[in-house]
């Protein structure tokens, strides 16, 4: 996108706002053709952008594991056998250090939520401008934020999705009561009745807070570092406008911060699987004596 036509606020509101699909104020639906319009589209707007590359990273996640997992031989592995096996290797690790239990759900989903954060979080790699002036070209469409990661639709969705899992697994592992009593009988412990009875409501506040703060600060970690990545990015990008200098200047730093990423996208990835795995070894151990 040019930025010889337009202001520096309006080249990073156009950067970060997302191609939106919703029901304007008149009625009809369609696609928001401003920020200002997306705004009014309230909750139920669908931010188009961040579900096809979102859908389309996860398609090609499964589609390259799939295929290099039907031609794996027990002889000397190829390149690409060896690298797939060795993410696998990493993500055992993980779990086996990590998750006390057993459910073998836990390593497929940890090695699903790592790749495919990974692979969105390194979106935020590609030019700022190269796909959205493409897809201008193409009269595709005239917004395009290409990182699912910057959009906390898309972080709190799989952070709901893990959260619902950890629900789950603690009804299912301790019961009802087993789960309610961790609600209720804990942090705060008393032998006598009365006292244990005055201490469920406290119990449950700081309990259900703690809970509650799981899958916000799961989705809110993730968005912000790739966020505030994808901003600064944007930032340099303006240099360019600014003369060979500045623009030589931008390149440099553009480097160096694409360097310096490529470790942010990779921890982000491992902590958001990380902690997938230690809240589903809470949901599986019981921490109330019976």
């Amino acid at each position: 996108m040019s930025t010889e036509t337009i202001t520096s606020s309006e080249y990073i509101k156009h950067h970060l706002t997302n191609l939106t699909f919703g029901q304007h104020p008149d009625g009809h639906w369609g696609i928001a053709h401003s920020a200002e319009e997306a705004k009014e589209m309230g909750f139920w707007a669908i931010h188009l952008d961040s579900m096809f590359w979102s859908i389309f990273l996860g398609a090609l996640f499964v589609f390259f594991f799939s295929k290099i997992a039907k031609r794996a031989t027990a002889g000397v592995p190829g390149k690409f056998q060896n690298f797939v096996e060795t993410i696998v290797d990493f993500v055992d690790d993980s779990v086996k250090d990590s998750f006390s239990a057993k459910n073998d759900l836990v390593a497929p989903l940890a090695l699903t939520i790592f790749v495919w954060v990974f692979l969105m979080n390194l979106m935020d790699l590609i030019p700022v401008d190269v796909i959205p002036w493409l897809t201008q070209k193409l009269h595709i469409a005239h917004y395009m934020k290409v990182v699912p990661s910057t959009d906390p639709n898309v972080t709190f969705g799989m952070a709901i999705g893990v959260f619902l899992l950890t629900l789950y697994y603690s009804v299912k592992v301790k019961g009802v009561g087993g789960f309610l009593g961790e609600l209720t009988l804990q942090p705060f412990e008393a032998k006598n009745p009365l006292v244990k009875l005055l201490l469920i409501p406290v119990n449950f506040f700081l309990e259900f807070v703690s809970l509650i703060s799981k899958p916000i600060s799961l989705s809110l970690r993730l968005f912000g570092n790739m966020y505030a990545g994808e901003m600064i990015f944007i930032l340099i990008a303006l240099m360019y406008s600014a003369g060979w200098a500045m623009g030589t200047f931008g390149g440099f730093l553009q480097f160096i911060w694409a360097v310096f990423h490529i470790l942010i996208i990779t921890l982000q990835a491992f902590i958001f699987m990380t902690l997938t795995i230690v809240y589903m070894d809470m949901a599986h151990t019981d921490h109330v004596d019976h």
